[in-house]
């Protein structure tokens, strides 16, 4: 996984996994897609982790629960509930560029209510440690609130509504024009306003069997300024799901049936090129999972969408594995997935929306995709104190018919399908090294991508094919902990056809407690200041009329980070 920056002044980013676009990512919020379309460049940003209980990652095809669409994966965050013990937690974190963060959480149980509440203040402040007149990291002010209700009617039926909000001011660009010392030069300012609804409830049928009802409403506001050009649009979308689950002695199933609907209204920027749209997707699936035998499973799914702009799409999936001991495990999976065409990519974004053709759904087909993982886990309790957990992942995606944006003779982008492929095929390798108090996480990750276009092959841009992940973490229970990471990234294919260098990311966290309720932590974050702009450039051309480059490398630096936790 890695999170790829796609406006050098604005800080907005995605999700890549195996070296795909941001945009075959899905990222869920408690299995609600309440951050894809207009809202995906931005969501990333938004997220505060201090009501979350856990993140899941499933890598690879993901057609049968969560829609076609989740072609490298998914990243599905979970929120907390409440608990029979009240929480109320506060975090405040400062750092050296001047940003700030104030959030705070309540949870409880009231018999057959309870409620959880987030708010969070974050501040940034213009910097540039660079030196070359422009925000590595903008000028910010948001704010979240986030409060759910939680009713348990009885042993067998439970219900929980909330909402989401957030708003935002973003500006980023020439140092003098963001910090108002100057009435001149190049600026990206984006304003946002994030409203979502979500509700889910279960109903336990019998002893075996479970009823689960979900729906969200999102409303997107936002609003891209630079000079001389406005783009602005609201997005107003809903997911609904009705599902039923059962549980049998060796086998489970899934079944249900579910909606989304996304509608967007661009309410500024070029009348000649309205990118606004409606569709919907409708579709049926079902999956199980068959205990054939102790040592074999056995799991299978169907997936049928029907969406309104491009048919109907069937997507099957099947995983089987295999414990030949309560050490070791095999598995070996594979699905097929689909992306419809959409406008809202990564590249779409580095141009801010400007001058971009909107998709001419007759003369364009849905992306589809093929893939397939095999990985094998293995635990070895070496003695009582050294324990060894290992895990080798080989993973193969094809995307058939990209959707590619291409400039046309013209001052125009616009988006085509060269006829070809995109194929993402590598290795993951992970040890975890656990002695007393002492925990060491190595990684490698080969990704091999390519792009298959008219007959010819070239590296996909944006990519390092290497790339080490390393982690050593002491640990004493409840008391303190320290870790260092390190990271390590091989020269990537850049846009332009140039290469990017090899780099290192190198940070040290540390956090202590002081007492049952109170801990401070400290963080040096790549202190080796890595900086894109300490090897490279980050722009041609002038501060009032730049033309940037890929950004592969951090821009923000050596960052100093630190604060407070109280939970009472």
């Amino acid at each position: 996984m890695q999170t790829q920056q796609t406006s050098a002044t604005s800080y907005n980013s995605s999700i890549r996994i195996q070296g795909l676009d941001g945009k075959y990512t899905q990222l869920l919020r408690d299995g609600l897609p309440l951050y894809s379309g207009y809202s995906g460049g931005l969501s990333l940003m938004q997220i505060a982790p201090l009501d979350l209980k856990q993140v899941e990652v499933i890598k690879g095809a993901s057609s049968t629960l969560y829609g076609g669409g989740a072609i490298a994966g998914l990243v599905n965050l979970i929120s907390k509930t409440p608990e029979d013990e009240p929480e109320l937690s506060f975090m405040a974190n400062g750092t050296s560029a001047l940003g700030l963060d104030l959030n705070g959480f309540y949870s409880q149980k009231y018999g057959k209510t309870g409620t959880t509440v987030f708010a969070s203040y974050n501040l940034g402040t213009p910097y540039d440690p660079a030196d070359n007149g422009l925000t590595a990291i903008p000028k910010f002010e948001r704010f979240t609130l986030n409060p759910k209700f939680y009713l348990y009617l009885n042993e067998k039926t439970n219900l929980n509504v909330g909402f989401n909000y957030v708003n935002e001011d973003r500006l980023g660009g020439a140092m003098d024009y963001v910090k108002g010392d100057s009435e001149t030069g190049y600026f990206e300012r984006n304003k946002t306003d994030r409203l979502s609804t979500q509700i889910l409830g279960s109903h336990q049928l019998s002893d075996n069997t479970a009823l689960t009802i979900k729906n969200s409403i999102s409303f997107f506001e936002r609003e891209i300024d630079i000079p001389s050009y406005t783009f602005a649009g609201r997005q107003t979308s809903s997911f609904s799901e009705i599902n039923i689950a059962t549980s049998l002695t060796k086998t489970e199933w899934v079944a249900g049936a579910n909606l989304w609907t996304e509608n967007f209204k661009q309410q500024q920027g070029d009348p000649a090129q309205d990118l606004s749209f409606t569709n919907y997707t409708a579709g049926v699936f079902a999956q199980n999972i068959w205990d054939i035998q102790e040592r074999w499973t056995l799991e299978t799914g169907l997936r049928t969408d029907y969406q309104s702009d491009y048919g109907v799409f069937v997507l099957p999936r099947l995983s089987l594995m295999f414990e030949p001991t309560n050490l070791l495990t095999f598995r070996i999976g594979g699905g097929m997935g689909y992306k419809t065409p959409t406008v809202f990519t990564e590249d779409v974004e580095r141009l801010q929306f400007r001058s971009v053709k909107p998709i001419n759904i007759d003369e364009t087909d849905a992306e589809r995709s093929i893939g397939f993982n095999l990985d094998g886990n293995y635990k070895w309790s070496i003695t009582n104190d050294l324990n060894l957990s290992t895990n080798v992942l080989l993973f193969y995606t094809r995307i058939d018919d990209p959707l590619v944006l291409n400039r046309t003779s013209g001052a125009l982008y616009e988006f085509v399908q060269p006829g070809g492929h995109i194929c993402s095929q590598g290795i993951e390798a992970n040890m975890r090294w656990k002695y007393k108090d002492f925990k060491l996480f190595v990684g490698y990750t080969l990704a091999d991508v390519n792009q298959h276009y008219n007959g010819a092959s070239e590296q996909y841009p944006l990519v390092s094919q290497h790339r080490l992940n390393n982690v050593l973490m002491y640990e004493k229970h409840d008391n303190f902990w320290i870790g260092l990471e390190g990271y390590y990234y091989s020269p990537q294919k850049l846009n332009d056809g140039t290469t990017g260098q090899s780099y290192w990311i190198l940070g040290v966290m540390t956090e202590k407690k002081l007492g049952e309720k109170f801990s401070v932590f400290l963080n040096f974050e790549n202190f080796l200041d890595t900086r894109q702009s300490r090897f490279d450039t980050i722009y041609t051309g002038t501060l009032n009329d730049p033309n940037f480059r890929d950004i592969y490398a951090p821009v923000d630096g050596f960052v100093i980070n630190g604060g407070f936790k109280l939970k009472l």
